[in-house]
């Protein structure tokens, strides 16, 4: 190329023309699939197999060289074409599957899929562009699946295998059985993983041996704590990096809600600058199956696996400020969501049916606190619609406090069934000494403070259908006895917290009904 005189003025396009063939012509290893472009500062850069691809790439990347080698600003490059973050399942049903990724830049992505281990025969997903307005992130639908069948997967960045992953065995996920089909299976569920307290998280060991069918992010998912929504992408990027949850995400159904951390700053609500900007970061970080409505945008949606149908609501998008003073017009759904979930509560026919809430159900922070405490007029509007609807089997999950708990809320005193609020976090982070200010209605098991926790809920099918939730440390101990409720517990005019109380909290609970101290400790004789 000797007396080849090059224009300042075309190098940056020419550079870009290098940088884009090299990025969408990977190398192929072995030398009878590769040619060399070699001699330049002694680096060698390996390009596509056929003549016409080898011509042009090897021209492209020789070109690119020189220009790097004249004066000027160094020209980037894109690099291996990889999966940074990922894969995760998300949204399963009895027909198809979501899996998440996000990609070292706009790359297509494909997933390859089939019932065996060894992928000897498998589906490919066309190719979808992970583009950079969206973070690089992207969801792959599987499409075609048998109900509640156990499926293998693997990725492809840009036509081939990845780079970092192609050694590694398939990934697995399981489908969901046929809606209204009664099967047994197993919720695992938590909220507030603080990565800045926690790197760590060993509880991701704990949810993995467990086992179960699909895990529900009940909010606080990641400690944004920001305005920026860069600052909120980062914090989703850090959490996804945890080593101990890879086998968890590769492997499980995971579905997800935000609460305050994840959508703004501490203790947001619907004036938050960024609540728009807040969904969009959400919307590129989750698979869930839907977010919102049409015309009422949010991360609400409805969810069914089996026999059991779930209600995951937002709990900040239009949530009115906590300090506004409780009253009938004061909301925390917003009107949009609270007529939907109104409907589909209605037009459930599932054995049980679950409300997911980041905010806690149970009367225990106070009053214009950050919890339903704050909204019970909305609150009680959805129980008494429950009660007046006959809407049998309803059990509550929710997060937040940094305690696990099990609390009741005794609703057959008003002519309704007893509702039990099962609580888990945090999943990752130090918990407070706040709870012993608290007073919900009934503590059906006393609160674990010590440290981060999971709940487990087991859907079971077999006799007469019931629900048991266990809480677990991070040691994989159950920290309580299992609380058990039948779904013909959860009916109007059925009476059964005091049955199921544990002994020390009954106790608290009648000294506390007596004016005296809730944890009250009788001096010795």
């Amino acid at each position: 190329m000797e007396g080849l005189s090059i224009p300042d003025v075309g190098l940056q396009p020419l550079a870009r023309i290098a940088s884009v063939v090299a990025a969408v012509e990977p190398p192929t290893h072995g030398p009878e699939n590769a040619r060399a472009c070699s001699g330049l500062e002694g680096r060698t850069l390996m390009t596509a197999t056929s003549p016409m691809k080898q011509t042009t790439a090897c021209a492209a990347l020789c070109l690119a060289a020189l220009l790097v080698a004249a004066p000027g600003p160094a020209q980037p490059t894109l690099g291996y074409p990889r999966v940074m973050q990922g894969p995760m399942v998300g949204a399963v049903t009895d027909t198809d599957a979501r899996i998440w990724v996000r990609l070292s830049g706009e790359f297509s992505v494909t997933v390859e899929y089939g019932i065996g281990f060894e992928l000897s025969s498998f589906v490919r997903t066309e190719p979808i562009v992970a583009m950079a307005s969206n973070d690089y992130t992207a969801v792959v639908t599987l499409g075609g699946l048998e109900p509640d069948t156990e499926y293998f997967y693997r990725i492809n960045v840009n036509g081939v295998p990845d780079r970092y992953l192609k050694g590694h065995p398939p990934f697995r996920l399981r489908t969901a059985p046929e809606k209204g089909k009664a099967r047994t299976f197993r919720v695992a569920f938590g909220s507030c993983p603080r990565f800045q307290d926690d790197r760590v998280q060993p509880i991701w060991g704990v949810v993995e041996g467990l086992r179960p069918d699909v895990f529900l992010w009940i909010g606080d998912n990641v400690y944004a704590d920001a305005t920026d929504p860069e600052i909120q992408r980062e914090e989703h990027r850090r959490q996804r990096d945890v080593a101990g949850l890879q086998g968890v995400l590769h492997n499980i159904s995971h579905l997800a809600v935000w609460d305050d951390h994840d959508f703004g700053l501490n203790n947001s609500d619907r004036t938050n600058p960024i609540r728009s900007e807040a969904l969009g970061v959400f919307r590129q970080y989750w698979a869930n199956p839907a977010y919102g409505l049409p015309e009422v945008p949010g991360v609400f949606f409805s969810y069914s696996f089996g026999a059991v149908d779930f209600f995951f609501l937002d709990d900040r998008f239009y949530r009115d400020p906590n300090t506004t003073p409780d009253a009938p017009d004061k909301t925390l759904l917003g009107a949009g969501q609270f007529s939907w979930l109104l409907a589909e509560l209605k037009r459930s026919r599932a054995t049980f049916k679950v409300l997911v809430s980041g905010t806690t159900f149970s009367v225990d922070k106070g009053v214009m606190s950050d919890s339903w405490t704050g909204y019970r007029h909305e609150r009680d509007r959805l129980f008494d619609f429950i009660r007046d609807n006959g809407i049998g089997g309803v059990v509550l999950a929710s997060g937040d406090v940094h305690v696990g708990a099990l609390n009741a809320i005794a609703w057959s005193e008003r002519g309704g069934y007893d509702l039990y609020d099962l609580i888990s976090s945090p999943l990752a982070q130090k918990s407070p000494d706040s709870w012993l200010e608290q007073r919900p209605q009934h503590r059906i098991r006393p609160v674990y403070f010590q440290g981060s926790n999971v709940g487990v809920i087991d859907f079971v099918f077999d006799g007469s259908p019931h629900v048991v939730y266990r809480l677990f440390d991070i040691h994989g101990r159950s920290v309580w006895s299992p609380f058990v409720v039948h779904a013909r517990e959860l009916v109007n005019g059925v009476t059964s917290w005091p049955e199921k109380v544990d002994a020390k909290e009954r106790q608290r609970q009648q000294n506390w009904e007596a004016g005296k101290g809730y944890y009250e400790i009788r001096p010795p004789d």
